[in-house]
């Protein structure tokens, strides 16, 4: 638990005996009371209304901007009360660093502190402010760790996504392939088909061409072999009617004894 220490409000440092003087007293009296009363706004503002520039009017309006959570404006108004109360103001610094988380920063103060005065709460702030530090770091690195497995786990998904995507697009390139391949070969098969049907034709023409040949031939032969067999007819009916003689000669019984001496014809 962070321990806060803040000290009584200053009044100036000297007063001069002067009746100008009295005004910037009163003011002041009004802004302690302000404050005792936890009217931190109603305290800042009439610190703010002294014009006198005093290193003391600053701690206090420091003090009190403080305890109204203006962390910023506390710090300008601590930084121009350098050398009042010096260890209490640093301890106050290094509060309003830890309030706001910047472990460094105010570790940084704390040791300042420490060196201008050692004290228990300061040291107790100062390790307390360390281990909220260290807590930090080990924060930060287990989220950057687990950023890094995320990304990983993130990277690996991608990866498998990718790798899936790549696949099913070479599965999608074989079957399209394989489709291709399928119809180019239907196509192959039906030009074979249609070469084997025309070669067939072509030979049907050309077997029909020669059966029509040989038939034209055999019509031409037998053709002229009948009119050779009319021609023999005829011949044959031509000598019939004519009545050749045959060669042999036959002789008569008379003459039988001259055909040793005589030809026959």
């Amino acid at each position: 638990m962070l321990k806060i220490i803040l000290p009584t409000l200053l009044l100036p440092l000297t007063l001069l005996a002067n009746i100008d003087n009295i005004f910037p007293f009163q003011t002041i009296q009004k802004a302690n009371r302000a404050y005792g009363l936890g009217d931190y706004n109603r305290s800042i503002e009439l610190f703010n209304s002294l014009e006198k520039d005093d290193p003391s009017v600053d701690y206090n309006r420091a003090n009190a901007e403080y305890k109204a959570g203006d962390y910023e404006s506390a710090l300008l108004s601590y930084a121009k009360a350098k050398g009042v109360d010096e260890a209490t103001r640093l301890y106050n610094i290094g509060n309003i660093y830890f309030k706001k988380k910047e472990w460094g920063r105010a570790i940084e103060s704390y040791e300042a502190s420490l060196v201008v005065r050692e004290d228990d709460d300061t040291r107790f702030n100062l390790e307390l402010a360390k281990r909220k530090k260290e807590e930090k770091k080990r924060k930060e690195q287990e989220e950057k760790s687990k950023k890094d497995k995320d990304k990983k786990k993130e990277d690996e998904e991608k990866r498998k996504k990718e790798e899936e995507k790549k696949k099913q697009e070479e599965e999608k390139k074989n079957r399209d392939k394989k489709e291709q391949d399928k119809k180019d070969k239907q196509k192959q098969d039906k030009k074979k088909g249609q070469d084997k049907e025309s070669d067939k034709r072509k030979k049907s023409n050309k077997d029909n061409a020669q059966d029509g040949k040989k038939k034209e031939k055999k019509d031409k032969m037998t053709q002229e072999e009948k009119l050779t067999q009319k021609e023999l007819k005829r011949l044959m009916k031509k000598l019939n009617d004519k009545k050749m003689p045959t060669m042999m000669y036959q002789a008569s019984p008379e003459n039988r004894g001259d055909r040793d001496d005589k030809n026959p014809w």
